[in-house]
Parts: C-alpha cells; sequence; structure tokens
C-alpha cells in the first residue's frame, strides 16, 4: 500500500528499514520512531491510529476506527 503523502525520504527510510528486518525507523524530519509496515503487520490487527505505514487495507482500517481523511 502507496501512501502518497509519505516524503520521499521517509519512504526511503522506511524501506531500507524493511531491507535490514529493523521493526522500524528514525523519521528524516521529525526524529521520531516510525514503525515499517512488516512490523505493524507482526501485530495482527489495524490499531485505528492511522500509522504511516500500515499495511491493512482501507475496509479494515476504517473498521478499526481510523479516521477518515479528505
Amino acid at each position: 500500500m502507496t501512501d502518497p503523502s509519505i516524503p520521499d525520504e521517509a519512504r526511503a527510510a522506511h524501506d531500507e528499514a524493511e531491507a535490514r528486518g529493523e521493526p522500524h525507523y528514525v523519521d528524516p524530519a521529525s526524529g521520531y520512531l516510525v514503525f515499517t509496515a512488516s512490523s505493524l503487520r507482526v501485530r495482527g490487527h489495524c490499531c485505528g491510529s492511522g500509522c504511516r505505514h500500515c499495511p491493512y487495507d482501507e475496509a479494515v482500517r476504517r473498521a478499526a476506527g481510523r479516521p477518515e481523511t479528505s
């Protein structure tokens, strides 16, 4: 799943962390730790919090209570 609102630098950091098998990466802009799609998938469910790299489809995210974005 691709979210066009994720900056290229963050997308690259995510992909590098995924390739290394790491559960998170440091966001280049904010310095915050961000979970990778793989680590979110291991959790086994969508939390509905709007995670940046949520691996679940829109219907699952909505059912989990993720707010609608416009």
